[in-house]
């Protein structure tokens, strides 16, 4: 009993953050929204995160893609070269919190990691172009 009333604070807790982080990480409204109604149900929270990585990940093509328009062809090369070298570290960094025997939260972890940092380059694209 003690057991199952910890497991769901934390995962109370848990969605809290990750409705904290949407804010702070100019995460769309729609995945705050969609966290808070999930109550902490794991499969839910990654029904949300998918959703919100294919957003985040549209608008990381996006800003990639307007920035691209923007350079020289040496400068193309560049960017060409470090969004690939990004990708790699992304999807290592994020494998890595994919704990096998990290349980159900591991896998909100991996996801949230993915969610993040992409939101974090295509912030990080936008911001170049201006």
């Amino acid at each position: 009993m003690k057991t199952t009333h910890a497991l769901t604070v934390l995962t109370a807790l848990a969605c809290l953050s990750f409705s904290t982080q949407a804010q702070e990480n100019n995460l769309n409204k729609q995945y705050s929204a969609c966290m808070d109604r999930s109550g902490g149900v794991t499969e839910d929270m990654i029904d949300c995160m998918t959703a919100e990585h294919q957003r985040q990940d549209g608008r990381l093509n996006k800003a990639y893609k307007a920035l691209m328009d923007d350079l020289d062809a040496e400068r193309k090369n560049q960017l060409k070269t470090a969004q690939r070298a990004w990708i790699k570290f992304r999807d290592a960094n994020c494998d890595f919190y994919y704990d096998p025997d990290g349980g159900s939260m591991a896998r909100v972890s991996a996801n949230d990691c993915m969610i993040s940092m992409t939101a974090n380059r295509a912030h990080e694209l936008e911001n170049l172009r201006q």
